[in-house]
């Protein structure tokens, strides 16, 4: 089975709508702090911080299977659903509680900040994330 990073996000009063559940663009929030976790916290852990030069994101889709409500923090799990020389996509699954709430996906581009463009990945980036790799 392929590795997936898991993260666990506190759900703010904040991210919830005039229905009482989670705001429909709060769930791309919430996958973001997931996403920032795995590519800041989990790759330092390696050793690699190039990451943390630049990403941008080309592309987001979302699935809302249920509605989630304020409580309990919610468990985000990532993987990597396709790798490329200069772009990637990472797919998620967000549970409230053991319940799938809703999946989703971003492609995600290596980007050099500093200087405008996007970049290829690295073969560290590579190494990092095709332990992830779940095509």
């Amino acid at each position: 089975m392929t590795k997936r990073f898991t993260y666990e996000v506190a759900v703010r009063w904040s991210d919830m709508d005039a229905y009482g559940h989670v705001n429909n663009a709060r769930f791309l929030t919430l996958y973001e702090e997931a996403r920032v976790a795995m590519f800041f916290v989990g790759a330092r852990a390696q050793g690699l911080t190039s990451f943390e030069d630049g990403i941008v994101i080309a592309r987001h889709e979302i699935d809302y299977l249920r509605p989630v409500d304020y409580g309990d923090p919610v468990r985000i799990e990532l993987w990597v659903s396709q790798l490329r020389t200069a772009a990637f996509t990472v797919s998620y699954e967000l549970f409230d509680g053991d319940v799938l709430a809703s999946r989703a996906k971003s492609v995600c581009v290596p980007y050099n900040l500093a200087e405008g463009f996007p970049r290829r990945l690295t073969e560290p980036e590579r190494a990092f994330l095709e332990p992830y790799l779940d095509v």
